[in-house]
């Protein structure tokens, strides 16, 4: 890859499974993008349901402008400026009168508050400049095609005509949720906000409800891959570890790995959606303003390569992680307030006063391979410590769901989403059939609560549908574990010593010797009472808590940072407080460490004590890990600007 090329993708440029013919022919280069400010498209239009009301839209490459002209104008329209960040997408409908000429054309937006939140607001505008429905409908289609090939990265033609065709075939993802996760809310966040942005997206979704710890590993393991195009968790960070471990069990790892993987975060640990967030320009939140940022950025599409770290287990046995490895004072309040967990987010503050009132060291050795140059100092973002997985299921049983075919899952079927308030339906029986771009599971979004009047919207179709056929029919059922691998490489039993689950394949760790040999010369080695060891990978440790603000997805770096003893609990304390604007490593602790490396190995002295990987407690002991750069993919929407540039 040539020095600063861009590695995020958008949904319509992933890499090819296979390359046939067709595919090995290279296309003309797309023309050069239009500059932010350019005008692509400008009319004017009447409003839904509203009588009388004229609007001028303007359409940039990052922004839609809108100004009343009727029947006051607007000097300095409030409202009127609509961030592309801000929309999830967007459709074309038509009156159910057949008298009615004038055509539609709806935006769903998810505009910020001015005390924070976003909030759902869907705009329709009318095309009744033409004396005919064909002409008014071709001005609409053309809107949307434009908008819908700007939220998903679709390069515009420059000498050619714009048609719907322009509009590739939606991406598929399989969303895993884990219905007890962020004390129980997952489920309802994600069939309240999640399903009803998705679908306004046109993303094409089978979605499993996991069961028991593992059993997203287990799903994953059985994937025929070349039917998904992402596989997405609702939930903490636990989920998405499950699925990376499952990927690297397959025999085909060297290809499942590959595999985008994205993460919506409904648990109470949520620190790679925290750094999600950050990378598409969004100011830090939490809750379900962070989940609604990150479904936002997932219906833009786009992903990059993401950095994994290769660890090296006591036993031998092998894991993959995507966040950190911790050892002393965070491990410590990451497990013991598991007893907190109906707290949600809040029980790692209560955890983290227990623990500062209690504080341990812990004797133990930490050998590093620097990376190449000086140590990179962290400049000012945000962040504190981070969760266990949302993994332990209560027993209650799960919401009640019509099934399909698959393994407890909601695929290709009407969903049932929620209508604020019963109003006129937007569709009928003899309305065409649902729009295969901007709609997906056999129906448009439900717009029902979104405006009240005495003619109802139909959805009007992009392209002409599909033959008729269940899109589940064509898809291979959803195994728990992979048909193709060998009983010898099945799922090994939990044990009390090794909860975790580990992986099989993976690359080979060509920088680590034996967990007991010697380490080879270039190593730094220090032998210490610590408070804490932590090795990152992302910039964020929590939501809210940024470890290595210069962290980025695929730098190929461990930011590795310890806390020796003697460092007092008020020291500490603001520590972390500090690590939320990202400025902990400029106090200047002593005790404080930092370095940026390729590989390390902890050796812990003290015979009891806590080590988590992601989170996930591990067996204690000797442990040494390596990272692997660009080993996967991550679902993180276009680059944003950072919180706070103009």
């Amino acid at each position: 890859m040539k020095p600063g090329q861009e590695l995020t993708q958008s949904w319509a440029h992933k890499p090819s499974r296979s390359l046939d013919k067709a595919e090995a022919m290279a296309p003309p280069p797309p023309p050069p993008p239009p500059a932010v400010n350019t005008p692509l498209l400008h009319g004017e239009f009447g409003s839904y349901p509203a009588r009388g009301s004229r609007f001028a839209l303007t359409l940039t490459p990052q922004a839609l402008y809108i100004q009343r002209l009727r029947p006051k104008p607007e000097a300095r329209p409030r409202g009127g400026l609509v961030p592309l960040t801000e929309v999830s997408g967007c459709c074309t409908l038509r009156s159910q009168r057949a008298s009615d000429p004038a055509a539609y054309f709806c935006i769903y937006t998810y505009p910020q508050g001015k005390r924070g939140g976003r909030r759902r607001t869907a705009r329709t505008f009318q095309a009744d400049g033409a004396a005919t429905y064909e002409e008014n409908r071709a001005e609409v289609q053309h809107w949307a095609t434009v908008l819908m090939c700007l939220l998903r990265g679709l390069p515009l033609p420059g000498d050619r005509e714009i048609t719907p065709e322009l509009l590739t075939k939606p991406p598929r993802l399989l969303l895993l949720v884990n219905p007890f996760g962020g004390r129980g809310l997952a489920w309802q966040w994600c069939k309240n906000h999640v399903l009803p942005m998705i679908t306004e997206a046109g993303l094409s979704f089978n979605l499993i409800q996991t069961e028991r710890q593992n059993h997203a590993r287990e799903l994953v393991q059985g994937l025929k891959l070349s039917e998904w195009d992402g596989i997405v968790t609702l939930s903490g960070d636990g989920l998405l570890f499950e699925v990376l471990n499952g990927l690297l069990h397959r025999p085909d790892w060297e290809k499942a790995i590959r595999m985008p993987v994205g993460i919506l975060p409904c648990g109470s640990g949520n620190a790679l959606a925290g750094a999600v967030n950050q990378h598409g320009g969004f100011e830090q939140a939490l809750g379900l303003d962070l989940l609604l940022n990150c479904s936002l950025l997932l219906c833009r599409g786009g992903d990059r390569p993401l950095d994994l770290l290769s660890v090296t287990l006591a036993s031998g046995s092998r894991c993959i992680s995507f966040l950190s490895v911790a050892w002393g004072f965070v491990s410590d309040v990451d497990i013991q307030s598991e007893r907190f967990r109906a707290l949600g987010s809040a029980r790692f503050t209560l955890g983290a006063m227990l623990g500062l009132a209690t504080l341990h060291t812990y004797r133990g050795r930490l050998s590093y391979l620097p990376a190449s140059g000086e140590p990179v100092s962290p400049s000012p973002a945000q962040g504190l410590p981070r969760a266990k997985s949302e993994l332990t299921l209560a027993p209650a049983p799960a919401p009640s769901l019509t099934h399909s075919p698959l393994h407890r899952s909601v695929s290709d079927l009407p969903l049932p989403l929620p209508q604020p308030q019963p109003q006129p339906p937007l569709t009928s029986p003899s309305s065409p059939e649902p729009l295969p771009i901007l709609a997906l599971n056999g129906g448009g979004p439900e717009l029902a609560g979104d405006w009240a009047g005495d003619a109802p919207l139909s959805p009007d179709p992009l392209l002409p549908s599909p033959p008729a056929s269940p899109k589940a029919a064509v898809l291979s059922p959803i195994t728990e574990g992979a048909p193709e691998t060998p009983e010898s490489s099945g799922l090994p039993p939990p044990t009390p010593d090794a909860p975790v689950a580990t992986c099989t394949g993976g690359p080979p760790d060509h920088l680590l010797p034996p967990l007991d040999a010697p380490l080879p010369p270039g190593w730094v080695t220090l032998e210490e009472d610590f408070v804490l060891t932590l090795a990152m990978l992302p910039s964020h440790l929590g939501a809210d808590l940024v470890a290595a603000p210069n962290a980025r997805f695929d730098d190929g770096l461990v930011h590795l940072f310890w806390v020796r003893g003697g460092i007092s609990r008020a020291a500490l304390l603001r520590l972390f407080l500090a690590m939320e604007r990202g400025t902990h490593l400029s106090l200047g602790y002593p005790q404080v460490g930092y370095a940026t490396t390729l590989a390390f190995r902890l050796e812990p002295l003290t015979p009891r004590g806590v080590l988590t990987v992601d989170g996930e407690q591990v067996e204690y002991g000797p442990l040494q890990a390596q990272v692997h750069p660009g080993l996967g993919r991550l679902l993180t929407g276009p680059p944003g600007r950072p919180a706070g540039e103009p």
